[in-house]
């Protein structure tokens, strides 16, 4: 059982975890030469106050939300998926065919919803495969999932390269969404009420997000079957004593994992790209990882999470533009400290506060 509050759990030790990592890349900042104050000043104005800068962020953090979410479902049944990317590459692809049969003829408000269906149904089933070798045949879900990563970055070469190649293209990229099947951008949504806002590819997808985490919030503490899953990521044999019908629960929770990485699909290719391009994940799947173990794999650490990743994301351009020795590198640097403090050594501060909190109550 839990020795310590849900405060200090979830908020304290994450953002003492957060400290470090700045502090650790202060100094490196420091050993290149640069004020850290000023790299600071200049990675919070390139996320959230230059114009446009917020809706980019907001833009980031909607990725991250998603495949975080993928992450954090499939930790609750103790299952490490790591093949968000290949699942939200696939989920592209299926966000593609559909816009390709229905765009002829279908509406936007029809469209865009059979598109985002796709994207999910696509990337559900890139992740049943693993699910499966897993529940039946014992098969290690890490790598598995890492194997479909590859087999997906295949197949999606193949077709873009082949297939499903624009006529006239060099670039291997596919077709062009209709206008029908993309998703519409914020501002343009408000400027006929009036409201003004810089241009950014921030889109309706956010909205998505947001139901999302209200989804999974549901599923995973307000229900039955979130109750098996959980129970079951406490302790296998336990939950099949208890008639748990564990292989079913893996493939499901896999299934459901897979659907929430093929959306992010629909931020990128339908809210912005307007076609599947390669590579478009951009190791987006990978850092839902990190997103996951930072907001422990509850939506709204997912959320805070996934923000101050778009924002690392979005404001080390900036960092990159403004300074000569911060380079892009270097802001990967940052978001590895940051990995490292509140992933691999998340739990570094929590025997000291046990102790702490131990003789508080025995006081």
């Amino acid at each position: 059982m839990n020795r310590l509050p849900a405060w200090v759990d979830y908020g304290l030790i994450p953002l003492m975890n957060l400290s470090l990592a700045f502090g650790v890349t202060a100094i490196v900042v420091m050993l290149v030469g640069e004020n850290p104050l000023d790299a600071l000043t200049v990675l919070v104005n390139g996320a959230f106050v230059y114009e446009g800068a917020l809706g980019y962020t907001l833009y980031y953090t909607t990725s991250f939300v998603f495949t975080g979410l993928a992450v954090a479902v499939a930790f609750h049944a103790r299952l490490f998926n790591i093949g968000g990317e290949g699942q939200a590459y696939i989920g592209g692809l299926g966000a593609l065919m559909v816009a390709l049969a229905v765009q002829d003829w279908a509406p936007g408000v029809l469209a865009i919803p059979l598109c985002i269906v796709g994207a999910a149904a696509f990337g559900a089933l890139w992740a049943f495969i693993p699910g499966w070798l897993q529940a039946w045949r014992g098969s290690h879900i890490v790598i598995t999932t890492i194997m479909f990563n590859f087999i997906a970055s295949g197949i999606m070469v193949g077709l873009l390269s082949g297939a499903l190649m624009r006529p006239g293209q060099s670039n291997p990229e596919s077709f062009l969404f209709g206008e029908s099947a993309r998703m519409p951008q914020l501002h343009e949504l408000l400027a006929p009420l009036g409201i003004e806002i810089g241009r950014s590819p921030l889109n309706l997808s956010i909205v998505f997000a947001v139901l999302a985490c209200i989804g999974v919030w549901l599923l995973i503490w307000r229900t039955r079957w979130g109750y098996a899953l959980r129970a079951m990521g406490q302790s296998e044999p336990a939950a099949q004593y208890a008639g748990v019908p564990v292989p079913r629960m893996i493939v499901t929770a896999m299934l459901i994992s897979g659907a929430l990485a093929g959306l992010m699909a629909i931020n990128t290719v339908m809210g912005d790209q307007g076609k599947v391009t390669l590579n478009f994940p951009s190791g987006f799947g990978f850092t839902g990882i990190a997103v996951a173990l930072m907001g422990r794999s509850h939506p709204v650490g997912i959320v805070f999470a996934a923000l101050l990743f778009g924002a690392l994301f979005q404001g080390g351009t900036e960092l990159d533009f403004e300074f000569q020795t911060i380079t892009r590198e270097m802001v990967l640097l940052i978001q590895g400290l940051i990995i490292l403090f509140s992933g691999a050594l998340a739990l570094m501060f929590v025997p000291w506060m046990e102790r702490r909190f131990a003789r508080k109550v025995a006081t």
